[in-house]
């Protein structure tokens, strides 16, 4: 599990030569300056979350975008090495999924015997040490993934994904890939000396794979708990030789109590015995960072650590490169953490008028790896495939029955009527549920579906739908519904009758969960607190924020079956609703939700998104609340039905402020 490198100190041609964008001299890093005769300084450089996004290209809104892309990500790595003697880079996991990119290499172009995958093309290029595995790499199979993975020029590790059932003692289980890596460098302390260091990289991926990619991996695979998986193999990295532990965690940061197959498990991570720094993923969030991680005992987000040990999540779609730089001291015969200091550093700014500016250009080399896909891609996301008689935007999907989730819905429910014709379920009333993908929250102001009336191109369904989830179909009770809903409501803050300006929006619930349900009518009382919290767990039992939920116009019937059409995520149990899980679904479909919206408009021809209004807001008078939004969604408040919105003037990082009057 072995590989010898000489790292050679950085020389002064190549430190002259090494200026980031702006021609500013890069400088070492304090720690390679001070280092004494027996320390060194070795940087730590991670990416994470890139989901396809090699080009600094939005594929969505077919427009280049400074906030994104490998190739810009790229630059600063050039600079970033030059900052110091010895460096090493690691990929955290979900670089295969995500943009169209990714689905015209998966669907229509394919991996065929010799083919290398644009962003392992540009990977390589960038000379990568390590990787490991993303929760969104199985989303279109493990054969495709190895594939893929099988084209990198260097090594992927996950300790917790078997090939087949658990075995007793984690070290026996069979996996697919190896648990860890140990590299071999050699290193030049502050006097110049040259020694050996070996360090350990041991891999991980969320569990919860085998719930929103079972149709991939049931009967193929299984996962283990991460911290569990960490406190067997941890020690045999020691064993092995490692001076140094890092854990590659696609994982979170979640400050709640540990449960078993944690989705977000990196904060315990860091608290088992031998691990020395962690790189954590999978949130889309930047640590150290922001005010996100307040209030999380262990976690200090100022000094970049988690249990006291140097930790970063380099946000996503190339945005930053997370940088762990350790002074090293001999001890003995190995290696120590004398200090640290932990950074993830960002590919652009935004100047005083909250316009984004980019810090660095592309690296050329890798814009060349991928550049004939990235063409093809351009091609296929132009494609028309229908016309729509109305514009589709997301700017209110969170306040507002919204035309964006309405043709979802539409299509859903056009799709499985005719799966069901000739069941046992065909008699049975079909209600759709769905979600906004895009509606700005970390995704930035600009993160809206916005498609003016006209041409539907491909690039448009994918931007209704960013993701290749299967459509699935669940039979539940109408008590069942009115709880998928009380859980959906957890999107709103509890709001008191009277106030002014209140904040509307409760921003740790993410709007991928905010399922709207098509076939009935509600009304959401923000009066009352949430029922269940993020997990699903009930914690306010007499609270009843869904009023007037009606079916056919009459009280909807508690025990009457209803099928739900959805997709497989969320009936896999995904995102915890109550009593939303496996054993509830009865259909699953061969095609994904994107397909069966192109597949809707081909088929009408020309559609009528406008949204029905069948769910809002119950009347608290005199109350309003605030939210934020982009500011384009200005230009369509006019058209936004069964709802007031005025505008409130400027949010923050971008964003506009909104007024709904209650």
């Amino acid at each position: 599990m072995s590989s010898i490198v000489d790292l050679h100190p950085i020389s002064r041609r190549s430190l002259l030569s090494g200026m980031v964008a702006t021609s500013a001299l890069v400088l070492l890093h304090p720690f390679s300056v001070r280092a004494a005769a027996n320390q060194a300084h070795l940087r730590l450089m991670e990416t994470t979350d890139i989901h396809v996004n090699v080009f600094p290209y939005d594929y969505y809104a077919d427009k280049p975008n400074d906030t994104m892309g490998l190739a810009r990500t790229a630059a600063i790595i050039d600079s970033i090495r030059a900052e110091a003697n010895n460096s090493l880079l690691i990929d955290n996991g979900d670089f295969l999924q995500g943009n169209p990119m990714g689905d015209y290499m998966a669907y229509e172009r394919g991996m065929k015997e010799g083919d290398i995958h644009p962003v392992i093309k540009a990977m390589n290029v960038l000379g990568y040490d390590v990787g490991t595995l993303g929760n969104h790499e199985f989303n279109y199979g493990l054969d495709y993934m190895f594939k893929v993975v099988g084209g990198s020029n260097f090594p992927y590790i996950c300790a917790n994904l078997t090939k087949g059932q658990l075995a007793s003692d984690p070290k026996r289980d069979d996996l697919f890939f190896k648990p860890y890596v140990i590299v071999e460098r050699k290193i030049r302390d502050g006097a110049g000396t040259e020694s050996l260091i070996k360090i350990g990289f041991i891999g991980f991926v969320p569990p919860q794979i085998m719930l929103w990619d079972i149709k991939n991996l049931e009967g193929k695979a299984q996962t283990r708990d991460i911290v569990e998986a960490a406190k067997a193999w941890v020690p045999a990295m020691k064993e092995d030789g490692a001076d140094i532990v890092v854990a590659l965690s696609h994982s979170g940061i979640d400050g709640a109590a540990p449960t078993e197959r944690m989705e977000n498990a990196s904060l315990y991570l860091a608290g088992i015995d031998g691990i020395d720094a962690i790189f954590t993923g999978h949130q889309h969030l930047v640590f150290p960072g922001p005010k996100s991680w307040d209030g999380i005992a262990n976690a200090d987000p100022l000094k970049g650590t988690l249990s006291g040990k140097p930790t970063v999540m380099a946000g996503f779609w190339g945005s930053h490169l997370g940088l762990i730089d350790l002074l090293l001291e001999r001890d003995g015969n190995s290696w120590k953490i004398a200090d640290f200091t932990a950074e993830a550093r960002s590919i652009y700014h935004r100047d005083d008028k909250k316009k984004v500016v980019a810090d660095v250009a592309d690296k050329q080399e890798v814009i060349e790896a991928a550049k004939a896909e990235h063409q093809a891609t351009l091609t296929y996301v132009r494609t028309p495939v229908g016309k729509t008689s109305a514009p589709l935007y997301s700017y209110f999907s969170l306040v507002a029955d919204d035309p964006s989730v309405q043709v979802v819905s539409q299509a859903q429910t056009w799709y499985i009527k005719s799966m069901l014709k000739d069941t046992e379920y065909k008699n049975l009333p079909v209600l759709s549920a769905a979600a906004p993908f895009k509606a700005g929250g970390r995704g930035g102001a600009d993160y809206y579906t916005d498609v003016p009336a006209g041409d539907i191109a491909i690039k448009n369904v994918a931007d209704l739908y960013l993701y290749p989830n299967t459509v699935q179909a669940v039979v539940i009770t109408g008590n069942q519904v009115k709880n998928w809903l009380e859980m959906s409501a957890g999107m709103f803050n509890q709001i008191d009758a009277g106030s002014r300006d209140a904040t509307l929006l409760n921003t740790d619930f993410p709007s991928y969960n905010f399922d709207v349900i098509d076939g009935v009518t509600y009304e959401i009382d923000l009066s009352q607190p949430r029922k269940y919290d993020n997990d699903g767990q009930t914690i306010n039992p007499h609270s009843n924020r869904i009023q007037k939920l009606q079916f056919d116009g009459k009280p909807i019937d508690p025990s009457q079956k209803f099928v739900v059409v959805t997709n497989n995520y969320r009936a896999g149990g995904g995102g915890k609703f109550p009593e939303i899980a496996s054993d509830k679904v009865v259909f699953v479909a061969p095609d994904t939700n994107r397909d069966v919206i192109v597949r809707y408009i081909i088929e009408e021809g020309t559609i009528n998104p406008s949204a029905d209004s069948n769910w809002g807001f119950k009347p608290l008078p005199g109350t309003t609340a605030v939210f934020e939004s982009g500011p384009k969604a200005k230009q369509y408040l006019a058209a936004v039905k069964g709802v007031k919105i005025e505008e409130a003037g400027d949010g923050t990082e971008g964003f506009a402020l909104f007024r709904l009057v209650l």
